[in-house]
C-alpha cells in the first residue's frame, strides 16, 4: 500500500520553499525565551482541541493529520529564513533574536512526541484531537501551524458529513474552487470534504494531489458563445460524447431541458449517451420535477440531473422533503468556505509540564468563562461502544492517573452531572501514536479509509445526534478521578 503520507498530503509538492515560518511571530518570541531557561530542558504537553461543534452540531471529523505530520516531519529553518529573523527588531531597535538562538535554530528539528485522533474519526467538543508532548521549546513552536493546519479541514470535513446526511445516497460533488480562500484553501477544502464523504471535485489540481475523482459540466458562457442554445448543447456533446452533463438554464430553464433531451435522443442514435442536465437556478424542486417528467417522456429515464446553485445541507434536505427530482448535488461556497462558521475556534494548551526523568506536573488555566478553563494533566480520549458497536459515550482521561473502577465520567460544565459507563464495554484508545522523537511512529490512515471510517463512524452515531437542529448532546465527560483533581486544582489555584 502507498505511503499514506507521500499519497494524500501536498505541502512539499504545493508549496517548494520551506515552512518553518508558517507561524505567529510570538511562538518565536517565546522560543527564545524557552532557549534562555536555566531548565532549557523543560519537557511540556499541549492538546489541541475545540470548544464548541461547528454549524450548531452535534460532531465534527477529525482531519488534517497526514499534512500536520508532514509539517512536523520536514520543519526545519533555511538560511533565507533565519537572515529574515535576523533582520526582525524591537521596540528598542535592538535585533528581536540573539545570534545564538538563530544559530540553534539553524539545525534544529522538532524532537516531540505525536500523538492524534486519526483522521476520518468522528470527535467531540473538548476531547484532545492531537496531544505533543516533549521540550517545550519544539512543543510551542508548532503551536500555530498545528492550529491551522487541523482546524480548517476538520471544519470542512463536518460540513461534508453534514451535506452527505442531507443528501442520503445520493452524491456531493465538492465545486468550491472558485469561492475558496485562497490557493491552498480550494486545495485543502477539496481534501477534507473528500475525507466527510464528497464523492468527487471540480478542482483539477486537487484531484492530481490526491488522487480523487474529478468531474465537470459547462459554463453558461459556452452557451452564449453561440447563436442558439441548441446548437451549444450538440456542439459540447461532440466534444465530450463520453461527459456530456448541459447546463440548462442559461435562458428558459425547460425549454433548455427539452433541448438537451432532443440532443439526448440525437446522441443515444450515434450510441452515445447523454449523461445529466444540471440545474443552477430558480425553483430547484419545481424545476428537477419537471424536467424528470420531460426527460422520462422522452425515454431517458437514465439520464441524471444534477443541481448547483448555493446550495447547503438545510437546502438540500428541504429540496428533497419537497420531493426534488435531484441526482446529484454540487456545492460550492458553502462547503470550501464553511460560510456561515467559517472557523472551528480549535485551540492548543499546555495540560502539564516536566524536567526530565521526574514525574508530570499538571498545568491550569483559569478563566471567568467556565468553557476557558482548561483540563490538566496528560490526556487521554477512551471511547465506549454498546455490544452492537454503537457509540455509547468517550471519557477523558489522564495517562498519569488512570481509570477508577466503575467508570464514570463527569460533565465538563456540570461537576454535579455523573455517568456510569459499563465496566465490560468495548474501549478503544482514540489517540495513537504518529511521532516518537520527531520520527514517524505508526501509520496514517489513506484518503479513502479516513472516508470510510467517517462514513462507517456516522452511521454508529445515533440519529439524534446527528440531525441539524438541537441535536441531542453525545455524552463527552471527564473520568471521575481526574474531574476531582481539576476541581482541586481550582481551588488552589483561586486561594493562591
Amino acid at each position: 500500500m502507498a505511503d499514506p503520507l507521500a499519497a494524500a498530503s501536498h505541502l512539499s509538492r504545493l508549496y517548494r520553499p520551506r515552512l518553518a515560518l508558517l507561524t505567529d511571530l510570538y511562538q518565536l518570541t517565546m522560543a527564545a525565551g524557552h532557549y534562555r531557561r536555566p531548565d532549557r530542558d523543560l519537557e511540556a504537553v499541549f492538546h489541541l482541541y475545540f470548544r464548541r461543534h461547528p454549524f450548531d452540531g452535534g460532531y465534527a471529523i477529525a482531519c488534517g493529520l497526514a499534512p500536520a505530520v508532514e509539517y512536523l516531519t520536514t520543519l526545519a529553518f533555511g538560511r533565507e529564513d533565519l537572515d529574515l529573523l535576523a533582520g526582525e527588531r524591537g521596540s528598542d531597535g535592538e535585533p528581536l533574536l540573539a545570534d545564538d538562538f538563530l544559530r540553534f535554530l539553524e539545525g534544529w528539528r522538532f524532537r516531540g512526541d505525536v500523538d492524534a485522533v486519526p483522521e476520518g474519526t468522528v470527535v467531540f467538543a473538548h476531547e484532545p484531537l492531537v496531544r505533543v508532548s516533549g521540550p517545550v521549546l519544539d512543543a510551542q513552536l508548532v503551536e500555530s501551524a498545528l492550529l491551522n493546519l487541523v482546524n480548517f479541514p476538520t471544519l470542512v470535513a463536518t460540513r461534508a458529513a453534514r451535506l452527505c446526511e442531507a443528501a442520503g445516497d445520493q452524491p456531493i460533488v465538492e465545486f468550491g474552487l472558485r469561492r475558496a480562500q485562497g490557493i491552498d484553501g480550494a486545495v485543502s477544502a477539496t481534501r477534507a470534504a473528500f475525507v466527510g464523504g464528497c464523492e468527487s471535485t471540480s478542482n483539477a489540481l486537487a484531484g492530481a494531489l490526491f488522487g480523487i475523482p474529478v468531474r465537470g459540466t459547462h459554463a453558461h458562457a459556452w452557451v452564449s458563445t453561440f447563436d442558439s442554445e441548441l446548437a451549444a448543447f450538440r456542439a459540447f456533446a461532440e466534444a465530450q460524447p463520453g461527459n456530456c452533463v448541459l447546463l440548462v438554464d442559461t435562458y428558459d430553464t425547460l425549454e433548455g431541458v427539452r433541448r438537451a433531451a432532443r440532443v439526448g435522443l440525437e446522441m443515444r442514435a450515434t450510441g452515445r449517451q447523454l449523461a445529466g442536465i444540471r440545474l443552477d437556478s430558480g425553483d430547484l424542486a419545481f424545476l428537477s420535477i419537471e424536467a424528470r417528467r420531460i426527460l422520462d417522456e422522452a425515454g431517458l429515464a437514465e439520464v441524471k440531473i444534477l443541481a448547483s446553485n448555493n446550495l447547503d445541507e438545510h437546502l438540500i434536505e428541504s429540496l428533497r422533503r419537497q420531493g426534488a427530482r435531484i441526482d446529484v448535488w454540487c456545492v460550492g461556497t458553502s462547503l470550501a468556505t464553511a460560510d456561515d462558521d467559517p472557523a472551528l475556534g480549535g485551540v492548543y494548551k499546555i495540560g502539564a509540564t516536566r524536567r526530565p526523568g521526574e514525574p508530570w506536573r499538571p498545568r491550569l488555566k483559569l478563566s471567568e468563562q467556565t468553557a476557558k478553563t482548561t483540563t490538566p494533566g496528560v490526556l487521554g480520549v477512551r471511547r465506549f461502544r454498546r455490544p452492537d458497536g454503537s457509540l455509547l459515550a468517550d471519557m477523558i482521561w489522564d495517562l498519569e492517573r488512570g481509570v477508577a473502577a466503575p467508570p464514570a465520567i463527569v460533565d465538563p460544565a456540570d461537576p454535579l452531572r455523573s455517568r456510569r459507563l459499563p465496566a465490560d464495554a468495548e474501549t478503544e484508545e482514540l489517540l495513537v501514536p504518529v511521532l516518537r522523537g520527531g520520527e514517524r511512529a505508526g501509520s496514517l490512515r489513506t484518503l479513502a479509509e479516513a472516508r470510510a471510517c467517517a462514513r462507517a463512524e456516522l452511521a454508529q452515531l445515533h440519529p439524534a445526534i446527528r440531525r441539524f437542529l438541537n441535536p441531542h448532546p453525545y455524552p463527552v465527560g471527564l473520568e471521575r478521578g481526574l474531574a476531582e483533581a481539576k476541581a482541586r486544582l481550582i481551588v488552589e489555584e483561586r486561594g493562591a
